[in-house]
């Protein structure tokens, strides 16, 4: 059985470690646990691994966050991958920093790469894994916080919340959304 696991995030130097790439990170370390390596191909890096007899394709998407769905749209075609078996990872600002939610659909929430992952694959109707980033920036500074660095506290906590996403994914792929939410939404 193959899944899709979509790393939402920014390609380029002037991205890595930001907030808004936690999507990238979570994948990054999920192929390293698993022995994959990213290679370039079309409109994402991707990664393939295997976990308990399923299939992970990873991706991170290099059309940027806005048209992350034309990179989703191509892998799951390519693979043809059904949706429900689709699990996109993301950075949320609603949520305190390293709580994670994970919903088997829903709204965009304003976040522009979901928005573009709706329109191009006919709906919300897939699998998101929301990352919190928490929202400790002034009004009107919104994209400066989303788009910089975590900062030296944040940096300590950060691999035990991507080893914790790790994880969720696992889990999802072997058990389900409905026991995996159960098990892993409670953090």
């Amino acid at each position: 059985m193959k899944y899709l696991i979509a790393g939402l995030g920014n390609i380029g130097a002037d991205y890595e470690g930001t907030r808004h790439n936690i999507g990238f990170d979570v994948v990054d370390l999920l192929a390293r646990e698993l022995g994959g390596t990213f290679k370039h191909d079309s409109q994402a890096f991707v990664a393939e691994v295997k976990h308990k007899g399923r299939i992970f394709v990873l991706i991170k998407p290099t059309t940027y966050m806005n048209l992350s769905g034309k990179a989703v749209r191509y892998w799951l075609t390519k693979h043809n991958i059904p949706k429900e078996n689709l699990l996109v990872i993301l950075d949320d600002l609603a949520l305190p920093f390293g709580k994670q939610r994970l919903r088997p659909s829903g709204s965009d929430g304003g976040h522009n790469g979901l928005k573009s992952i709706d329109q191009l694959t006919g709906g919300n109707n897939y699998a998101r894994l929301r990352i919190g980033i928490g929202a400790e920036f002034k009004k009107g500074q919104q994209a400066d916080y989303v788009l910089g660095k975590w900062t030296s506290e944040e940096n300590n906590q950060l691999p035990e919340i991507l080893t914790y996403a790790t994880e969720t994914i696992k889990a999802f792929g072997t058990i389900g959304i409905a026991f995996t939410m159960n098990q892993f939404n409670k953090k």
